[in-house]
């Protein structure tokens, strides 16, 4: 797929003022700090699309995009980030679960991993509620290019075996550089067969 036009359509906290037309979305997701924003810039091919900051927690609405006319992409808030307080962690979970749960259009979320680090409870615990409430995932493991590929492939193999205790197949697994742009046909070619089946 080649992305011809992205455009910042509307930033907002509650689900109900999210876009009315009915276009399938595809949301990202993680926890703070975990390279979300360089991801989206480096999949639509443009450098500040998504605000990216050194600061964790500064995405702390629901941003759509829209994509070729045929598509958004929505930056959802980082969850988990500590120095926010817990009045506002909640805040946060809840326009996080209230998208999720409630936006009938959400066709895939991608939930970003670091990749240098072991299976944390967070990511963990955020997969399980997600299958069991069955929203569809996939994985993208992030930030490829700061560790070696040997380590990389052990990383992997210790999470999977981490997820293969609770599920019982994985979700669809990706691995992305938003430096190297490694990763980003992968992740277009898989949003383009689902728009492919959706369009049927």
């Amino acid at each position: 797929m080649e992305i011809k036009k992205a455009e910042f359509v509307i930033s907002n906290t509650d689900v109900k003022k999210c876009p009315e037309n009915n276009l399938p979305e595809y949301a990202f997701i993680g926890r703070s700090n975990v390279g979300k924003s360089s991801l989206i810039n480096m999949l639509t091919d443009r450098k500040q699309l998504a605000k990216t900051s050194q600061k964790p927690g500064k995405t702390q609405l629901i941003n759509h995009f829209i994509i070729n006319d045929d598509w958004y992409l929505v930056d959802l808030p980082g969850y988990g980030y500590a120095q926010r307080g817990k009045e506002g962690r909640n805040a946060i979970r809840r326009i996080i679960e209230d998208y999720i749960l409630e936006r009938e259009a959400l066709t895939n979320l991608f939930v970003l991993i670091d990749c240098r680090h072991e299976p944390q409870k967070i990511d963990l615990e955020f997969m399980e509620w997600l299958g069991e409430n069955q929203v569809p995932f996939s994985i993208i493991f992030t930030k490829t290019d700061k560790i070696s590929k040997g380590r990389l492939q052990e990383n992997l193999q210790i999470y999977t075996e981490k997820m293969l205790e609770t599920w019982e197949e994985l979700p669809l697994i990706l691995t992305t550089s938003s430096e190297k742009r490694e990763g980003r046909d992968d992740i277009l070619d898989y949003i383009d067969s689902i728009n492919r089946q959706l369009r049927g």
